[in-house]
């Protein structure tokens, strides 16, 4: 098991990985699914390219020993917050303690480039993460954006009223 930067030879693994975590009956599997909240993919090929391609952006990938990737987490540096996303661990491989490793990564990766905070958005309909996030060291901001206001975001509301809410993490 290891945890590093993921590559442009990544992405047809990582696009699967992600839109098998969040979407569709594979994310039913796991307990961090979106399906029954939005439809549609989660990401694409050119999306991954464009954030791979970035400089203030890093995706890191947790593979098994035979590289197969089973999770993976964005990480955008917006000093001095670093902003964490599309956090995704294949549904079959989820509560093993890899969303816990990349976490702690994350970390580690905010610190190393000068942010004392981690940001993240949630769905707040979403419970259980919530709770998970807070038992990790996240609390509310207080802030909120309603789903329909996201630029580029990706998935057809199966709901009315959907909206994120903010949460951060202090380091040390």
């Amino acid at each position: 098991m290891s945890i590093s930067k993921a590559n442009d030879k990544d992405i047809p693994q990582l696009q699967k990985l992600i839109n098998s975590a969040y979407r569709g009956d594979e994310s039913k599997k796991g307990w961090t699914t979106e399906a029954e909240i939005l439809g549609g993919i989660r990401i694409d090929e050119q999306t991954l390219e464009g954030y791979l391609d970035h400089e203030k952006v890093c995706i890191l990938k947790y593979c098994d020993a035979d590289g197969a990737i089973l999770g993976s987490v964005y990480l955008e540096i917006k000093q001095p917050e670093l902003y964490l996303g599309l956090f995704a661990v294949s549904p079959s491989h989820q509560a093993k303690g890899i969303g816990k490793a990349l976490l702690k990564e994350a970390e580690a990766f905010a610190l190393a480039n000068g942010c004392n905070r981690i940001a993240i958005t949630v769905i707040s309909s979403r419970t259980e993460l919530i709770a998970w996030y807070e038992r990790h060291g996240y609390i509310a901001t207080g802030k909120s954006i309603a789903f329909e206001d996201i630029e580029g975001r990706f998935g057809e509301p199966k709901q009315e009223h959907i909206v994120l809410i903010g949460m951060e993490k202090r380091l040390a």
